[in-house]
């Protein structure tokens, strides 16, 4: 069973040689832009891999010689699989941590249990599982009292002074340049320090406590000074929600609106990525400023939009001086001119529009991103939690229904952790009081007051999550999801709950992908056997829900790809309400009308414990009807701005092809 073939998707085909030079008079011309050493690799696994094995060389080495190796390292999720690496290594024989001294780089201020720190997470992640001797595991003091935090951090710093220095320290990019916990505006000269969290690292921080509110407010970071002093540097970015990130790390001028960009005067630094997180790179995104390309429709079409952008014109107004000004001019020695180039991603684009994602039967399909036949199809949409449909494809969702294709939703996951404990005490409430006015049922009154007394009174933070108070919330999104779903046509025989094992943990902390887990996803494709598929490409994030439930939808038809059925199935990756795909990558591009688009918002509503109580919402204010229809619009507009008919929103689809 394949279990990462997301990590697999490459929407543009990136020729070997622009990521993986064959020498360094190539690796010069084409990095000619990036201000930092970086190393592409063409999946999480390939870049951690190699990233623990070269420290881990270091480490051997300096045991060999019998002298200390200081290491630097965070809790962040980029480090995990390079964690995992190290273990293996270790009980393979192949690398002992008993001449090792770890360093934290950051720890959360004001803790109030063990349970919740960065050093718990990293003993369960790391430590425990090595030779590492505990005298040698230094971190910061997140139960300290106020007034001893200052001599504390400069004790810090001297007992890392004292330990000969940092031999390499590892961490991740985080959102807008931050590095550890130094978000912009951290002065160069900082040291060990305390600091109050961000939004973006609170969020971050979540997936260690059950939701932002429970973050600390404030951590015990290493301070830019304190990095810029080890001796070697590995930045870890993996995924394309990094993508923006790691461009400007890499690519922008150094200055303390974006923290990151110190590192390019660091001596020895290295950015590690993935294909997806270097995809905004020049030498990835715009290959034509750096060397002669491989130009196919997708390429031709990325520079085509991005030449719109630039110069501000819609495609059919593009002039040969235009090509020519802006490192396009073999598009003109191969189409000979301007128009040509024009005509033709013009109507590519344009065959990307259909009012029906489902197939026009009875039309000629032979430039429409969907087949007339089978007509009415069978339709699975799968989401990965009970409200992505909706949020992401609720006006596509009501078009199939309309259009009377038989079209069936399968919620991955129950989503129970995403409930606010109000809303069960709201709910509880009601069911207590139905049953003391007409039921007289005592064993559900006293259960639902038991869960009224428990999260009132007795609930703890860091404890595992109550049985009874998972399965009513896993039983709210349920309900939710079952109206939403009616009310955008789907049959309720046709709504399934497939609660996959990995979720169900009751923690932010889920179970990896199991056999198990894409056994049921495969027994309803058996089931159904679909003609079309639709499924969350949320590529951004390497490690959340979202791509752990792909990668089962993935798993699945990579074990059916040869049955004769999915021979003939076209498969359909959407994206969620926090980004969308970009205007190179979109295969079919369905236009919602101003009425659908109300049809769609009052879909999501009907989630209503996913509105302004919800602990996921993000640092992003706005509800998710709101981010969902700023989306759509926003690419309606694209189309509008590259010289396309103007519609009131979009819905973006980017066809998958079993790899």
């Amino acid at each position: 069973m394949k279990t990462n073939l997301s990590s697999g998707i490459t929407l543009t085909k990136i020729p070997e040689r622009f990521y993986h030079p064959e020498n360094a008079y190539e690796h010069s011309l084409l990095a000619r832009f990036e201000k930092m050493p970086t190393f592409i690799y063409e999946s999480v696994e390939e870049g951690s891999v190699a990233s623990a094995r070269e420290i881990a060389r270091e480490i051997e080495t300096r045991r060999q010689d019998s002298r200390n190796f200081v290491l630097a390292i965070s809790g962040e999720r980029a480090t995990r699989r390079v964690f995992d690496e190290w273990i293996a290594m270790h009980k393979a024989g192949e690398l002992s941590f008993d001449r090792v001294t770890i360093f934290l780089i950051n720890e959360f201020y004001p803790l109030t249990n063990e349970s919740g720190s960065i050093l718990a997470y990293l003993k369960e992640a790391l430590l425990n599982h090595v030779d590492i001797r505990p005298e040698n595991i230094h971190s910061p003091d997140g139960f300290m009292n106020k007034d001893a935090i200052y001599d504390f951090c400069r004790r810090y710093d001297n007992d890392i002074a004292d330990a000969g220095g940092i031999d390499c320290l590892i961490m991740s990019l985080g959102h807008r340049g931050r590095i550890a916990c130094n978000a912009a505006g951290t002065p160069a000269s900082s040291r060990t320090h305390f600091a109050m969290l961000d939004n973006d690292s609170r969020k971050e921080a979540s997936r260690l406590f059950r939701s932002t509110d429970l973050v600390p407010p404030g951590v015990i970071t290493m301070g830019l000074s304190t990095i810029l002093n080890a001796k070697n540097v590995v930045l870890l970015s993996w995924g394309a929600g990094k993508a923006q990130d790691v461009k400007q790390a890499v690519e922008d001028k150094a200055g303390d609106s974006f923290p990151a960009t110190c590192l390019q005067n660091h001596p020895s630094v290295k950015m590690i990525t993935d294909i997806q997180a270097a995809g905004e790179l020049t030498r990835i995104s715009r290959p034509w400023r750096v060397s002669s390309c491989e130009w196919d429709t997708k390429l031709i079409r990325r520079a085509i939009v991005w030449l719109c952008r630039l110069t501000g014109k819609p495609i059919l107004k593009l002039t040969n001086k235009d090509y020519l000004e802006n490192e396009l001019g073999e598009l003109l020695a191969r189409y000979d001119s301007a128009y040509n180039v024009n005509i033709k991603i013009f109507n590519d684009i344009q065959r990307t529009i259909t009012g029906w994602p489902g197939g026009k039967p009875d039309a000629d399909d032979s430039n429409r991103p969907e087949r007339a036949v089978p007509y009415p199809k069978k339709v699975i949409v799968f989401s990965p939690h009970p409200d992505d449909d909706v949020i992401s494809m609720g006006g596509t969702l009501r078009r199939l229904c309309d259009q009377k294709h038989d079209v069936h939703v399968a919620y991955q996951t129950s989503g129970n952790i995403a409930v606010a404990d109000e809303e069960v005490i709201r709910y509880c409430e009601y069911l207590r009081d139905v049953c003391l006015r007409y039921t007289g049922d005592e064993t559900v009154r006293r259960k639902a007051e038991e869960i009224i007394r428990y999260l009132r009174r007795e609930k703890t933070e860091g404890a595992p999550e109550n049985p009874d108070v998972l399965f009513m919330k896993g039983t709210i999104r349920r309900e939710e999801a079952r109206t939403a779903c009616r009310y955008s046509g789907v049959k309720d025989e046709n709504i399934h709950f497939l609660d996959l094992p990995f979720y169900e943990t009751g923690a932010v902390k889920k179970n990896p992908l199991s056999e198990t887990d894409v056994d049921i996803i495969k027994k309803l494709l058996l089931d159904i056997r679909p003609d079309q598929m639709f499924a969350a490409g949320d590529l951004a994030d390497p490690h959340g829900t979202h791509k752990v439930c792909l990668d089962a939808v993935l798993a699945a038809i990579d074990d059916l790809k040869n049955d004769e059925w999915l021979k003939n199935c076209r498969i359909w990756m959407y994206r969620g309400a926090w980004a969308e795909w970009e205007m190179d990558h979109i295969e079919m591009a369905v236009p919602i009308s101003p009425e659908e688009l109300r049809f769609k918002r009052n879909a999501i509503l009907k989630h209503q414990s996913q509105a302004e109580s919800a602990p996921f919402l993000g640092d992003d204010e706005r509800l998710f009807w709101q981010r969902a229809e700023y989306r759509n619009r926003a690419t309606a507009e694209l189309y509008k701005q590259l010289g396309l008919a103007s519609y009131e929103a979009i819905e973006a689809f980017v066809r998958y092809i079993p790899l």
